[in-house]
Formats: C-alpha cells, sequence, structure tokens
C-alpha cells in the first residue's frame, strides 16, 4: 500500500515543529542559567568601571552614605574621612536597597536594614550581610576600584 501524498509535508511539518521546540528548550535553558544566584547579590566584577568617579568625598554625609543605583554599589562615611562601599543588592530577596539614614542602610522591600561600619544585618528578614565591594579614595574624589 503507497502513502497518501500528504505523508511529505506532515513530515516536513513535524521535522519543524520538533526543531522549534528543541531551539526554545535550548533558549530557556540557557536563560535559566547554572543557579549560582551569588554573583547577583554583589557589584559585578571587570564591569568597565573600573576608575570611573562615583561621587566627590564632600557628597557623602559623616554617619550615612549615598546608594548608586545605576552601578550597584552604596557608600557610606562612618567616620569622618573613613568610606566603605557595599553592593547595592539586599541579600534577601535580590531588591535594591533603598537609602542610607539612621546610620543603616535600608531595604524599603522587606524592611533589612545593614550596618555602614561593616554591611552587618542590623534588622533582618535578611540572612546575609551586604558583600563589600571595592572603592578607591584619592583626594577628595570617589572611585569604583
Amino acid at each position: 500500500m503507497t502513502e497518501p501524498a500528504t505523508t511529505g509535508r506532515a513530515t516536513t511539518r513535524r521535522c519543524f515543529l520538533t526543531a522549534a521546540g528543541a531551539a526554545g528548550l535550548a533558549a530557556a535553558l540557557t536563560a535559566c542559567g547554572g543557579g549560582d544566584d551569588s554573583s547577583s547579590a554583589a557589584p559585578s566584577q571587570g564591569s568597565g568601571g573600573e576608575g570611573m568617579e562615583l561621587a566627590k568625598t564632600s557628597d557623602i554625609p559623616e554617619g550615612g552614605g549615598k546608594v548608586f543605583a545605576d552601578h550597584k554599589i552604596v557608600v557610606t562615611q562612618p567616620k569622618a574621612g573613613e568610606f566603605k562601599a557595599f553592593s547595592s543588592v539586599c541579600p534577601h530577596a535580590g531588591n535594591p536597597v533603598g537609602d542610607v539614614s539612621g546610620g543603616t542602610i535600608n531595604c524599603p522591600f522587606h524592611g533589612s536594614k545593614f550596618s555602614i561600619t561593616d554591611g552587618s544585618v542590623q534588622a533582618g528578614p535578611s540572612p546575609k550581610p551586604l558583600p563589600s565591594a571595592e572603592i578607591e579614595v584619592k583626594g577628595g574624589t570617589i572611585s569604583m576600584a
């Protein structure tokens, strides 16, 4: 018995759908990544921002700090002339911290608060401190290291 004339078309359609499904699956798996979420909590390394000026030292209030959302970094000045930097991504849920006030770096999403001195958790729910970040202070300028 011979096959109907539409078999060639059905085979072509089946091949096309199979290939399209495989391509979609590959794209989805690539987008999901390897599951290592540690990179989302810290500023990206080697992003070309090294040496880029963030602020003047006079822009960072003593006992406070400033969030640089575009660079995913927060710079603080716990004591006069002492500058610290941390990731501005809250380790709890990966949201950006909102501001620096009252001696803490504050996440507006779930209420986590972090020390401006060492990034340690002052109030949860974050189970982890803010990772430190590298900055360079020369004269009156703060730059990414």
